[in-house]
């Protein structure tokens, strides 16, 4: 007599999700500087993820917000009222960078400042995807003993939020891939043509998006030879980063002194 065997029954995968309007949000990073120029128009990971998405949803509408030069504490008093009325479902947010830099600044003060927007967003019901900043470490050596402790601190804190508010994080510190030269423009604080596209890779990811994986991690073929440490290759970026950089510090001014959002409303990509 034979017995019948029960199968395990098999629970069907759940489907990607579909977003319906999207707000990007931060600073240059954001904004996309680096990829493209101001004459031609910037792009960036924002721009780039907001293609991908528009594969699930021809109708996505996508807003980008962020500003170059922008500290937290500007990004929520120029940036979250307005992302807060179009009710987003997806924001996105890198925002921190130019507080790790600023000398001098209550920096305790802009990681709380971090945290509120975090949380004021996800209070809406939106999925936010964030990130850690990279290892100064392994791009800006010459920096590193400056800013890689306040890069410490503010991933610690990023890392915190996205337990506590349960952010999609991307983790750019960890990454292989963002010890390659070539995914940074040459000032190695904003991202090249490449890097920006890994970043919008990563944040598919991030929100297990059809198709995505890891790859975005893995360095491309001959990275060792694109690994920061040249003494001439450091004095070099020493002088065309960061002279400069000392010198608005020293005028009061920014790079986005009177510059407003590329893309302040809602509406499908072109």
């Amino acid at each position: 007599m034979s017995t019948a065997v029960s199968l395990p029954e098999v629970c069907p995968m759940p489907p990607a999700p579909r977003f319906e309007r999207f707000v990007a949000m931060g600073d240059s990073q954001t904004e996309g500087l680096w990829d493209g120029a101001d004459d031609t128009g910037v792009r960036g990971w924002a721009d780039r993820f907001a293609e991908r998405l528009a594969r699930d949803n021809p109708a996505i509408g996508y807003a980008n917000l962020a500003v170059r030069g922008r500290r937290v504490a500007e990004i929520r008093d120029e940036q979250l009222d307005a992302a807060l009325a179009m009710r987003p479902d997806l924001v996105g947010i890198c925002a921190g960078m130019n507080d790790v830099t600023a000398p001098g600044s209550d920096f305790v003060a802009a990681l709380d400042v971090l945290e509120e927007l975090y949380a004021k967003l996800r209070a809406t019901g939106a999925t936010v995807v964030t990130t850690t900043f990279p290892d100064a470490r392994r791009i800006v050596p010459l920096a590193a003993r400056l800013i890689g402790p306040r890069i410490d601190l503010i991933n610690e804190r990023i890392r915190l939020c996205a337990n506590r508010y349960d952010l999609h994080l991307v983790d750019l510190f960890g990454a292989p891939s963002m010890a390659d030269l070539r995914m940074w423009s040459p000032d190695r604080l904003h991202g090249s043509p490449e890097g920006h596209h890994r970043f919008a890779l990563a944040a598919a990811q991030a929100l297990s998006l059809d198709d995505a994986d890891d790859s975005w991690t893995v360095p491309p073929p001959n990275t060792e030879k694109h690994r920061a440490g040249d003494i001439f290759g450091e004095l070099a970026w020493v002088a065309a980063t960061v002279r400069p950089w000392l010198w608005r510090r020293l005028r009061g001014t920014s790079t986005g002194d009177g510059r407003i959002a590329k893309r302040p409303t809602l509406r499908p990509l072109d």
